[in-house]
């Protein structure tokens, strides 16, 4: 169709300018979606990133967590807010978290939404990922993954394809910078990469990160 383009809603043409990333618990966005948080940041140094986990304020993890999120926005600086709702209640703190993520979402326009994808089966996972399509009601939002006991691994809707190297500087991220979770089953680089290499096969990439996108929108533009 001459002198027409088709755009969807988060099919960039360049790296967005503005990310917001949310994580229910300290270590939950490097997990989902480190490799791609280091690619964007990586493509553009200038890239704004906004962050929100809602537990491990005042701890230990906290300090692990901004370490670690500077270390995987490959210069740039993000802003983090770290809450402190217990780990494994928030659904007991319903509206303390529906008015972060309400305070959150005042404080920028982001181009994109990394969050838990809505289903996942942990209670706190899962609950920030009901409330984020509430707030940001006309953003794109890509629900990331995490690799766990429960049998929740979603059907993702979004690939983003990267080499081996990148896939490698995120696990050694992750151990670098949270030394508390290094003892946990399934904390480790076999898990990391081997669902990184499944999502590769599936999009004919070496290793991928992969989205669940639930809703986007077309647009008609004059070209």
């Amino acid at each position: 169709m001459d002198g027409v383009g088709i755009g969807v809603i988060g099919l960039f043409t360049r790296p967005p300018k503005r990310i917001a990333v949310l994580g229910a618990h300290c270590d939950d966005i490097a997990i989902g979606m480190g490799a791609t948080l280091l690619a964007l940041t990586g493509a553009d140094p200038e890239v704004q990133v906004r962050a929100l986990v809602l537990s491990g304020g005042g701890t230990a993890r906290e300090d692990e967590e901004r370490a670690a999120l500077t270390a995987f926005c490959s210069g740039t600086t993000p802003q983090l807010e770290v809450l402190h709702v217990p780990d494994g209640r928030a659904p007991a703190h319903w509206d303390r978290i529906k008015d972060a993520l309400a305070a959150f979402r005042r404080g920028g326009e982001p181009e994109v939404v990394f969050a838990p994808h809505r289903g996942d089966a942990h209670q706190d996972h899962r609950l920030l990922a009901e409330l984020v399509p509430t707030e940001f009601r006309d953003h794109l939002i890509l629900g990331y993954e995490i690799l766990k006991w429960e049998t929740d691994t979603p059907a993702p809707t979004l690939y983003h394809p990267m080499d081996a190297e990148l896939l490698h500087r995120k696990s050694r991220l992750l151990h670098e910078h949270y030394p508390s979770q290094t003892g946990r089953d399934w904390f480790d680089e076999q898990a990391f990469l081997g669902l990184a290499r499944m999502r590769g096969v599936q999009c004919h990439a070496p290793y991928a990160e992969a989205f669940v996108l639930d809703k986007a929108i077309i647009r008609w533009e004059q070209t």
